[in-house]
């Protein structure tokens, strides 16, 4: 069904911003929750941040006050704002949708993008 589609990571130095961007293909106004997620090299993948269908937000503790997520379903975007970058920020970051399907559970992923954040 839908599928999604990373883009804006790249090369910013610390203290620095980044707006990553996540296309659907379709629509994402039935979608549960929207998610970030990175994953830094011989590291696990976390969770990022959520938005839910009601907007309401979640944030990793490591970036609470920094990253700022949000969605637009009108035009079927994520985004995930990045301020104030640190190194440990590096990481390939991938978009998610979770939802349900006739009850079922049902997930799609981005290819995602790299972000590297130099010191």
């Amino acid at each position: 069904q839908v599928q999604l589609v990373e883009s804006g990571g790249g090369l910013v130095q610390a203290g620095g911003s980044l707006r990553l961007s996540c296309a659907a293909s379709g629509s994402i106004r039935l979608i549960n929750t929207l998610n970030w997620y990175r994953q830094a090299p011989g590291k696990q993948r976390e969770l990022v941040a959520r938005v839910s269908s009601n907007y309401s937000t979640n944030y990793a503790d490591s970036v609470k006050g920094r990253f700022t997520i949000s969605r637009d379903n009108a035009e079927n975007m994520v985004y995930l704002q990045m301020n104030s970058l640190k190194p440990e920020d590096t990481g390939v970051y991938y978009c998610n949708a979770h939802t349900l399907r006739l009850g079922l559970p049902y997930d799609a992923w981005g290819q995602g993008t790299q972000v590297t954040v130099s010191s």
